[in-house]
């Protein structure tokens, strides 16, 4: 009998760690699709929350932190139309989530409009029960844009 409860516990908390990973998968995906979302609105304030205060940005045409990114945003020099994702990965090591992204961004840099294949890297960190994003990678893929315009 006390094996019986042994292993029910057991399986009861590996349950409960397997739903909570899931929940936390959606959460972090929901995360980066509002994300997007917000840079096509070009919502600087939703953005500046998200982004943690030593976030570092690394695109094609150079790497800076959470203020130029949110003033570049703002003043529309990059202006991020469309994410079209096509998969993503979640990994959590510890407090630290680590999502990768395969997607086309359409995006209009300096009045020219754009669109790249890329794979995206979001890191996240949860600090004080909230998301904040650490890090944002776009490392430019050596495949075909799948989007049709």
């Amino acid at each position: 009998m006390k094996s019986i409860v042994l292993f029910l516990s057991f399986m009861l908390l590996t349950l409960n760690s397997a739903s909570a990973q899931t929940n936390s998968d959606e959460t972090i995906k929901q995360l980066s699709k509002d994300k997007w979302q917000w840079m096509a609105n070009k919502d600087a304030d939703k953005l500046a929350a998200l982004f943690d205060e030593k976030c570092e940005f690394v695109h094609m045409g150079g790497t800076w932190g959470k203020a130029r990114e949110v003033d570049i945003i703002k003043a529309g020099f990059i202006w991020y139309k469309q994410a079209e994702v096509y998969s993503t990965n979640v990994k959590f090591y510890g407090n630290t989530a680590i999502l990768l992204s395969d997607i086309d961004l359409v995006a209009q840099v300096g009045g020219n409009l754009v669109t790249n294949p890329f794979m995206v890297t979001e890191v996240y960190v949860l600090e004080n029960n909230a998301w904040k994003m650490a890090q944002l990678t776009f490392s430019h893929l050596s495949r075909p844009v799948k989007l049709k315009q």
